[in-house]
């Protein structure tokens, strides 16, 4: 079964344009959930555009599902997450100024990096996730990391599916059945939705952890 983690972070987005605190993240957090979540996923980035580091301290309050944070290991962020201990941290490669997540980590040239990080987050009681692309040159290092999980980039197989499902899937296939082989749960997220979600899960290898992140 595919485990849905809602991204909340153009709610947030909303309510930072309009000012002052509607629509409020924690009742749109409770509602996720009540509607049948299985978590909840945030992004605080250092210029706080939408979700802050306020929320994320509030939303450990009331998630009741798996609550995912993710982001760029910077002293700042680090300090958050191992202060609020959200069951999962999702690293990210991003630029401070990066509009959204667009490529994964280069796990070859940043493992020592990783590694010091992902031992950080582990000494708190945190499972980790890499957010990846789907070069499997790259899954050895990754696991050397000491990451729990992979999350793939699926912008691409996104773009990709109504002109050729299968092409599209092709490399995620491939990448699910290498992270598996390293003992690697599965995250997937970018573009995911009621129409190429369901065919995505139907190509992954059936012993695949997968847990959708959908915004």
């Amino acid at each position: 079964m595919v485990r849905l983690s809602v991204n909340l972070n153009k709610i947030a987005l909303i309510r930072n344009a309009r000012g002052g605190k509607l629509p409020d993240l924690s009742e749109a957090a409770i509602r996720a959930e009540q509607y049948g979540a299985h978590g909840i996923t945030v992004h605080p980035r250092p210029d706080q555009r939408h979700v802050t580091y306020a929320d994320v301290l509030e939303l450990k309050a009331v998630v009741k599902t798996e609550f995912n944070v993710e982001g760029y290991p910077d002293r700042k962020f680090l300090d958050v997450v191992c202060k609020v201990k959200p069951d999962q941290v999702t690293l990210v490669p991003d630029a401070p100024d990066a509009l959204t997540s667009n490529a994964g980590w280069n796990t070859l040239s940043e493992e020592g990096f990783l590694k010091e990080v992902i031992s950080e987050l582990k000494r708190n009681g945190i499972r980790t996730s890499l957010f990846m692309d789907t070069d499997i040159r790259m899954y050895d290092a990754a696991a050397a990391t000491g990451a729990d999980r992979l999350e793939l980039y699926t912008e691409a197989y996104a773009v990709g599916f109504s002109a050729n499902k299968d092409a599209a899937v092709k490399p995620y296939t491939d990448a699910a059945i290498a992270a598996n082989s390293l003992g690697l749960g599965l995250n997937a997220g970018h573009d995911l939705n009621s129409l190429n979600l369901g065919f995505l899960q139907k190509k992954f290898p059936i012993s695949s952890k997968f847990r959708s992140d959908t915004r």
